[in-house]
């Protein structure tokens, strides 16, 4: 058992202190993909299998050989980042090494689409990219000195000017071309059918001004084409109309956009990328492509925001305040939060017929050093040198005008429920919505709905076959039975080696008449707690924390919550959408372990305690 307060996740050992070759080498381009709809099979569950293995994972993954990770100083190829994932020590660039205590199920390795591996190929005396000027700079022992460097690819990529590779385009391209190949090697070496998965994918590195518009894809299958970037184009329609057209050539893909919350409201806007309406083909072209979205992540979480969501008591949480790479603020709210989108998304059902927004939860760390920072106990951030350490993170000692790391999370892990531990298993189960998103913790969580749901209550035998067969999981769609309200049946089960449970919510969205609406119902509630009638709020749970120690109790909360629940708003001719949020007990944020670490206080204005929380893909109702 851990001692109270070492949150689960790490163990620190030790302690120490085509696409892009087209678009740069001038091949032609391949025909653009029909407008056409793609059909997309939900699942590839065999007859009568019924998805009963959770199984827990990272689905955003950076090593060495991506551009900025390698100015961060580190060394760590996609084979160390997967024998991290199955439980093997790694060594971070800022010295100390660290191993799960729990392995993961699945990792993919994402990393940038955009220059992969050409820092890496600039280190080799051999290679031609080693002369150039910026070579000097992103491989220099002096972290100033690289960072400068990597700001000057990064710019490269935004503005699309080649100048800073001197005329070595075509080595640019090949080291790329290389790099995607050694990349699916190791994606394929370390694939362990039934026992850990390996995903191929990579990070479609898209910005507009400054806002986020990155996408990580990902594939089924044990090869894929040559990456579309976003060097050649930065447009989203452009990258979905990629996908369609190797989707025809027989490649399962799917798009995951992230970071919404870095967006400054364009990633859900109400227009495609040339300032249009959005209507029916657009919708349809993004819900095929894009099934989920990273709600969490190392740079903030992205379901609300307390501007969207005044009522919503949980909505301060983990936010990010600045664009990635600068400290210019977000000022647009909407387009850039799960909750919104979902509910814009119900708008244009209710009006127009059509829904681009019907995306599920997943979740990923970004990690740029090849390790997942889940752990609060254990955070070693996610930029390398930059933040590697108690002193780099506190003092922000290189921030440097990108952003301030106190603000940064240790999150986060997608959960799914799979019929095996497989390629197939986790990427359909990706592809149906049948996922959750958690902060870092491995709490567990089972949400259906139905009309007869008749042996389906948590706890009842085989309660979870009676739901499968009689109603549907989170991601799925509910279609209206006359004028009955459906029976919701959520039940969550703490992290084993974490913090007891505060509560579980239904957060209900709806639209009706073009206006969408939200309503969180606190369904079940630990200790015995009530929802007081006049405030509408269940009263706090407690707060066992002990800043100085960095500790905390599970004198209080639940291991075990579970409900059955109908909407007493139930309106049957309204578009309405379900989701669950599972809040644990406070317990220290990696910024209370920090302090301890160097015998200070807990810096102005970041949070001493957290409450850890996951969320489940909707539950759709359709009234037509």
């Amino acid at each position: 058992m851990h001692q109270r307060g070492m949150r689960a996740g790490l163990l620190p050992v030790a302690l120490l202190g085509g696409s892009m070759v087209c678009a740069l080498a001038g091949c032609a381009p391949e025909p653009r993909a029909p407008t056409v709809a793609v059909v997309v099979p939900r699942t590839s569950q065999a007859a009568n299998a019924l998805p009963t293995k959770l199984l827990f994972g990272d689905l955003h993954m950076h090593t060495a050989w991506s551009f900025d990770a390698f100015a961060f100083k580190t060394t760590a190829t996609p084979d160390d980042a997967y024998a991290f994932a199955q439980g093997a020590p790694l060594r971070h660039p800022s010295g100390g090494v660290y191993q799960l205590d729990r392995p993961l199920d699945f990792l993919a390795v994402t990393d940038h689409a955009e220059f992969m591996g050409v820092m890496s190929a600039m280190q080799d005396p051999k290679n031609p990219l080693h002369a150039l000027a910026v070579a000097g700079e992103v491989v220099s022992p002096d972290t100033v000195t690289a960072t400068n460097g990597f700001k000057k690819v990064l710019n490269a990529i935004e503005s699309k000017d080649m100048a800073v590779f001197d005329g070595h385009a075509g080595d640019v391209g090949a080291a790329v071309k290389d790099t995607w190949a050694r990349t699916i090697e190791a994606a394929n070496r370390n694939y362990k059918p039934g026992k850990f998965t390996s995903l191929i994918g990579y990070e479609w590195t898209a910005v507009n001004d400054g806002r986020n518009l990155h996408r990580n894809v990902i594939f089924r299958g044990d090869t894929a084409p040559q990456p579309f970037t976003s060097l050649d184009s930065n447009r989203p329609e452009d990258l979905w109309a990629y996908l369609d057209k190797v989707r025809l050539r027989g490649f399962a893909v799917l798009a995951i956009p992230h970071n919404s919350n870095a967006s400054d409201g364009l990633m859900f806007a109400s227009t495609d990328s040339d300032g249009r309406p959005i209507d029916a083909v657009y919708a349809a072209t993004r819900s095929r492509n894009e099934r989920d979205m990273e709600i969490t992540q190392v740079k903030g979480t992205s379901e609300t925001h307390p501007a969207l969501s005044p009522n919503d008591e949980f909505a301060d949480f983990e936010l990010t305040q600045t664009y990635i790479s600068s400290l210019k603020p977000i000022t647009h709210f909407a387009g850039g939060y799960a909750r919104e989108a979902l509910m814009r998304g119900l708008a244009f059902q209710a009006s127009e017929g059509f829904n681009p927004y019907d995306f599920g939860f997943v979740a990923g760390t970004d990690s740029h050093v090849g390790m997942s920072p889940v752990s609060e106990s254990h955070y070693f951030g996610k930029a390398g040198v930059l933040n590697g350490t108690p002193e780099a993170r506190l003092d922000c000692t290189y921030c440097q005008g990108l952003t301030d790391f106190r603000k940064w999370s240790a999150s986060g892990l997608t959960a799914v429920w799979a019929t095996e531990n497989t390629r197939a298993g986790v990427y359909d189960a990706i592809n149906r919505r049948e996922t959750y998103a958690t902060t870092g913790p491995r709490m567990q969580a089972r949400f259906f709905a139905g009309y007869t749901m008749a042996g389906a209550r948590p706890g009842s035998p085989d309660w979870v076959g009676h739901a499968y067969r009689q109603g549907v999981p989170m991601g799925g769609v509910l279609k209206r039975k006359g004028s009955t309200a459906p029976v919701f049946e959520v039940w969550a089960a703490k992290d084993v080696e974490g913090a007891n449970l505060d509560r579980i919510q239904i957060v209900k969205l709806s639209a009706k008449g073009g206006h969408a609406a939200e309503k969180i119902y606190d369904v079940a509630l630990s200790n015995g707690r009530r929802v007081n009638p006049k405030t509408g709020k269940a009263p706090p749970v407690g707060n066992t924390v002990d800043p100085k120690a960095a500790t905390y109790a599970n004198t209080i909360g639940a291991t075990v919550l579970s409900a059955e629940w109908r909407d007493p708003d139930f309106d049957p001719a309204v578009y309405s959408a379900y989701y669950v949020r599972v809040l644990e007990i406070p317990t220290p944020r990696w910024s209370t372990f920090d302090a301890k670490a160097l015998h200070r206080d807990v810096p102005k204005g970041i949070p001493v305690s957290i409450q850890e929380r996951a969320y489940t893909s909707a539950i759709w109702y359709q009234p037509k």
